[in-house]
């Protein structure tokens, strides 16, 4: 089964909006200052984009946690690049211990395995439902009573002809074209 565009713009939307709130406040609770407003639109917009690109179709768990653990890297570095305090990827992994960013790291994975297996679980409700409502409304469809033929109101207008068999027609003619086969 296929997404349309309004199936496709609200799976995009729920998406991008679990992305962008998992990693404002996964970077709120690291103890940096709430990520710049451009940072969050453009976080917002790209996340969206992409989704919108990829939600044409039913994606596996395995999938969402991909795509969901990306888009919360590309999310970390960009709002940490907007993040007046200056620290990175970078600042994080050398110039503080490799417990802190141990810790960090096992935190947003275990924040984007969460999150993704919540989303595939909506994922798989979505689209049992829509298949669901897919057979219901077949069926509905199927036991409408539709009218066989519809009326045409300058039926009675025309004269009536009668139907005339065609003449010479044998019921057990035997027709073969082409050249006659060689002899044997």
């Amino acid at each position: 089964m296929r997404a349309h565009l309004p199936l496709r713009l609200m799976r995009a939307a729920v998406f991008s909006a679990v992305c962008v709130t998992l990693a404002a406040l996964g970077h709120l609770a690291a103890g940096g200052s709430g990520p710049a407003p451009w940072a969050m639109a453009a976080g917002g917009a790209a996340t969206t984009a992409t989704a919108v690109l990829l939600a044409g179709r039913e994606r596996s768990a395995t999938t969402i946690n991909v795509g969901l653990s990306a888009t919360e890297l590309f999310l970390h570095e960009l709002f940490a690049f907007s993040d007046p305090s200056g620290s990175s990827l970078a600042a994080h992994l050398h110039g503080q211990g490799l417990g802190e960013s141990l810790g960090m790291l096992i935190a947003h994975l275990t924040a984007t395995l969460i999150t993704g297996w919540w989303l595939a679980c909506g994922e798989a409700v979505l689209w049992a439902l829509l298949r669901r409502a897919g057979r219901r409304l077949g069926l509905m469809l199927r036991l409408l009573p539709f009218p066989v033929t519809p009326d045409v109101p300058g039926r009675a207008a025309f004269p009536a002809f009668a139907v005339i068999p065609p003449r010479g027609v044998l019921r057990h003619t035997v027709s073969r074209r082409g050249p006659p086969l060689p002899a044997a």
